[in-house]
């Protein structure tokens, strides 16, 4: 990407020495286009032929839109204060989503949230596309955020010649396309190694008759954590699980020490086991602790996990679901040899890592590369400001 980059600067310099003009968009546009959503209550709008976006559709992998989740008839159309969009025009969220943009790849008609922008030859839709992914557009309100056209229109974009505009587009599709297809071979490889792992785990963890069995009511004790509100806690580093994979907030003081196994007791993750190597205050749930002269806690852990659907099924209550404590006390564990169960624990952890962990392995490749797409387009879409009025 540096001889590109250098290519670009090189130009900017010939062409632009004191500088790059910016315009507020308002300025780069010759149509703004509203929309709106026809009655929900009248199925004659709905399922229609003309595609119909909302700031859901801006969501899509790459910057055009050429299909929605959505479509509504000509009557829906025409009693509505939906517009349609033409093709190739730019469609950002003002609502919801704000300054999320894309390209139309077809003709289509949008809701409330989004408006669509007919551009002004001097500038190319996908160079803008492109910027506004640089721009941070906060908008205003406490439960939806949103922009005004009179906010929209003010945002400044910066006009190099329409040929290095051009260049800029051309760099940032090739890394796209790049992007998208190595993307797409490390999420394939992450999901190999996801099943590569169930197999691994599936087969380190099943036992026989060869083994010996106990329920985890003979080889544990449960203990219920203790009640607190956020409001209760004191400054500190130390996690507050509950019944979530993550901390809920953060306390100064710790009720759990060392290896612990978490169960969820209530709400939607009723069942769901954790496991924490570290200080924690524990509040609404159960923590499992095991006898360490028969078994590691990891080892149980991975055991529970492995079977994470069938806790999640012994959840009771027509309101708030919860799971209890005596039906994980009759819940059959076996118990190989120590030695066994600390070998197993090994490799199982390697894969988990490999697997789960942002810091390394697969995920954190799928991050890094998303990272350096942002850098080199960040470089490429930052210019220098204008300084003489006779400058580019």
């Amino acid at each position: 990407m540096t001889k590109p980059m250098n290519k670009i600067d090189e130009l900017l310099e010939k062409l632009c020495p004191n500088g790059v003009a910016f315009k507020g968009l308002g300025e780069c546009i010759t149509k703004n286009i509203g929309g709106g959503t026809p009655s929900k209550a009248n199925t004659s709008y709905w399922n229609g032929d003309i595609p119909w976006a909302s700031v859901g559709d801006l969501t899509i992998n790459g910057i055009t839109i050429n299909s929605t989740r959505n479509c509504i008839t000509e009557d829906g159309l025409k009693h509505s204060s939906s517009h349609i969009v033409p093709k190739n025009s730019v469609i950002v969220a003002v609502k919801i989503s704000p300054g999320k943009m894309k390209i139309s790849g077809m003709d289509i008609a949008i809701n409330q949230d989004l408006r669509g922008l007919l551009l002004q030859d001097f500038i190319n839709n996908r160079f803008l596309t492109y910027y506004f992914q640089t721009v941070s557009v906060v908008g205003n309100g406490t439960i939806v955020k949103g922009i005004t056209v009179d906010f929209l229109n003010r945002i400044q974009i910066p006009i190099p010649p329409f040929a290095i505009q051009q260049e800029i587009v051309k760099i940032l599709d090739t890394f796209t396309t790049l992007e998208a297809e190595l993307e797409a071979e490390l999420e394939a490889e992450l999901e190999a190694r996801k099943k590569q792992y169930e197999y691994y785990r599936e087969e380190l963890l099943t036992f026989g008759d060869d083994v010996e069995w106990k329920t985890l009511g003979e080889v544990g004790k449960f203990l219920r954590g203790t009640a607190i509100t956020v409001k209760e806690t004191t400054d500190g580093k130390i996690p507050v699980v509950a019944n979530a994979p993550k901390p809920i907030c953060f306390h100064g003081e710790s009720n759990r020490n060392g290896e612990t196994i978490v169960i969820a007791r209530s709400g939607a993750n009723a069942g769901l086991v954790s496991f924490w190597s570290q200080p924690i205050f524990l509040t609404d749930a159960f923590s499992l602790h095991v006898d360490a002269t028969l078994l590691k806690a990891k080892f149980v852990y991975y055991l529970l996990k492995q079977k994470q659907e069938t806790l999640h099924s012994m959840k009771k209550g027509s309101g708030v679901p919860h799971v209890r404590v005596k039906e994980f006390e009759t819940y059959p564990i076996p118990i190989p040899p120590l030695s066994e169960q600390k070998r197993i624990v090994t490799i199982l952890d390697k894969f988990d890592a490999l697997v789960n962990d942002i810091s390394i392995g697969l995920p954190a490749e799928l991050n890094a590369r998303r990272k350096q797409y942002e850098y080199y387009r960040n470089q490429l879409l930052t210019f220098k400001p204008l300084e003489e009025e006779n400058a580019c």
